[in-house]
């Protein structure tokens, strides 16, 4: 989970880990969060493919691009340097 911060109002709100994550912006983590993805083990638990339908399913429109960066992310790699036989699996999965 994200780290908790209280306000002056004594509410806690979570502050997301996201955008430290290789291959991750602001936009990425604006739509991870809204499905409740703050942290890198908050994805890990979860899965690039699953995150990537959770944001399908939340109205955004990712393109197969943020699949490739979620798992790129989760390996520590760059997106365009997964291999092409890992970015067929991810788009097999998405389609199922």
């Amino acid at each position: 989970m994200g780290v908790e911060q209280g306000n002056t109002r004594g509410q806690v709100r979570r502050i997301s880990e996201i955008r430290r994550l290789r291959n991750l912006g602001a936009r990425s983590e604006g739509w991870l969060n809204a499905v409740g993805i703050y942290t890198r083990d908050d994805l890990s638990e979860i899965g690039s493919v699953l995150a990537f339908k959770m944001i399908q399913q939340h109205g955004f429109a990712p393109t197969l691009n943020l699949l490739y960066a979620l798992e790129g992310a989760l390996r520590n790699v760059n997106w365009t340097k997964l291999p092409t036989d890992v970015k067929n699996d991810l788009r097999a999965a998405v389609a199922e």
